[in-house]
């Protein structure tokens, strides 16, 4: 009962992620028909493609108001309206203008889901199961995207108006998510810390951990007591939290100076820089959807097994060896065979592996209970920030440096990332949330 209760649960909630993954995505099989369809100029086409970007910064930025103050579950109903709103006025819109404004929305509601879903499912989840079952946020986003990309496929034989159909079928999965929200409770830890509604968290409890619930909320109410109180109310960068927002800050941030979101979303070019061909790029671009799902799959499997921090310190050598070799390729100019595509696969697979489905984890375990929606925003946002500096000047530097200085910097990038996992990075599998705030504030 307890395990498939709050697996209903995580299920819901990740279907934020889902949602998130497909609606970062849909545009590409849309962007060409829309920029002819309102004949778009070159700065009117870049600002349709990014405006959903600049979205999920600012709701990212914002998402932990909402979060705290009206509790997850609520900020998750918000997260799914936006998704519903979006899809519906995207498909429906009459004027650019209007389109713009459904677009940013959307990106709010991705914003806001990448803070407040893992933070819900890490505080219901039991510790030894927290990393699969937070994992599967980033397991929906991958198939979010793996889906988005098939949808797309299936609807451009639908003529001039398939666009429309492209984004307004996100319509569905948002409005099954709207209805489910509605079966799940609100977290334990936030009716306890916000709202001091210990009867109705007790109840929570007694699903997630029916043996030991009443030493769990014990523990939860201990976290906010004691002779520091005063500072367990302190905002987030009164300096009791600084190694936390250390953690966060640079998890995100290497996170992004891998070069992944320039791979997934400049794979054709980067193949074509290459020397192959238009067809043999949308190929190998459908293999690193495939890898990256798969590897997703993999990690969240074993995540709880072998930790957090093998699984980086496995991810770093692997993207350090896969982005070097890239990088290599284009200093020697032999593009002969599949070389780049077959190291760009490898890359993909050791991220998967290891920050792809780390990052959400761990960011939602390592801050206390009190101030965790100020920290997953930090780090969500920090996280956001980057992908949009990255995404925007990566073609202006793959062009005016070349692939070999670019990937190098990457693959520099990831050294050291290594160094950072093995010097600073603590392990939090198989901890309670309180035993790990115990372990990284206390000490």
């Amino acid at each position: 009962m307890r395990k498939n209760s709050v697996l209903a649960w995580s299920m819901v909630v990740a279907l934020g992620g889902f949602l998130f993954g497909f609606d970062t995505a849909v545009i590409s099989g849309a962007e060409k028909s829309i920029q002819q369809f309102w004949h778009l100029s070159v700065f009117e086409h870049g600002l349709t493609i990014s405006i959903a970007l600049i979205g999920t910064v600012i709701g990212s930025l914002l998402g932990s108001r909402p979060s705290d103050r009206f509790g997850r579950k609520n900020t998750l109903y918000f997260v799914a309206l936006a998704y519903l709103l979006s899809s519906i006025g995207t498909s429906l819109a009459g004027n650019w203008y209007l389109f713009l404004g459904f677009r940013f929305l959307g990106g709010l509601g991705v914003g806001a889901s990448s803070v407040t879903a893992p933070i819900y499912i890490s505080e219901v989840s039991p510790a030894d199961r927290r990393g699969r079952l937070v994992g599967l946020f980033q397991f929906n986003v991958v198939l979010g995207i793996l889906v988005s990309y098939l949808s797309n496929y299936l609807i451009s034989q639908g003529g001039e108006t398939s666009w429309r159909w492209m984004l307004g079928v996100q319509a569905f999965p948002s409005l099954v998510f709207l209805i489910l929200i509605r079966f799940i409770p609100e977290s334990p830890r936030w009716l306890i810390l916000k709202k001091g509604a210990t009867e109705r968290a007790l109840q929570i409890l007694r699903i997630i951990n029916p043996l030991n619930c009443d030493a769990e909320l014990e523990s939860i109410k201990n976290s906010q007591l004691g002779s520091d109180s005063h500072l367990r109310n302190a905002s987030l960068f009164s300096g009791e939290y600084k190694l936390p927002i250390i953690l966060a800050v640079l998890f995100a941030f290497f996170n992004q100076v891998s070069g992944i979101n320039a791979i997934i979303y400049y794979a054709p070019r980067i193949f074509e820089m290459a020397g192959l061909g238009a067809h043999s790029s949308l190929l190998s671009t459908v293999g690193i959807g495939m890898i990256n799902f798969i590897f997703t799959l993999l990690a969240i499997n074993i995540i709880d097994k072998v930790g957090r921090k093998l699984l980086m310190l496995v991810g770093s050598v692997g993207l350090i060896v896969s982005l070097f070799m890239v990088s290599y390729t284009f200093f020697t100019g032999n593009f002969s065979g599949f070389a780049i595509p077959v190291y760009m696969m490898i890359f993909i697979a050791f991220f998967a592996f290891s920050q792809g489905a780390v990052i959400w984890v761990f960011i939602s375990e390592i801050f206390p209970n009190q101030v965790r929606a100020k920290g997953q925003t930090l780090g969500s946002s920090t996280h956001w920030i980057m992908a949009a500096l990255i995404a925007f000047s990566f073609p202006y530097f793959a062009e005016k440096l070349g692939g070999t200085i670019t990937f190098s910097f990457f693959g520099t990038m990831m050294v050291l990332q290594l160094i950072f996992v093995w010097r600073l990075m603590p392990e939090t599998k198989g901890k309670s949330l309180e035993q790990i705030e115990n372990n990284i504030v206390m000490h």
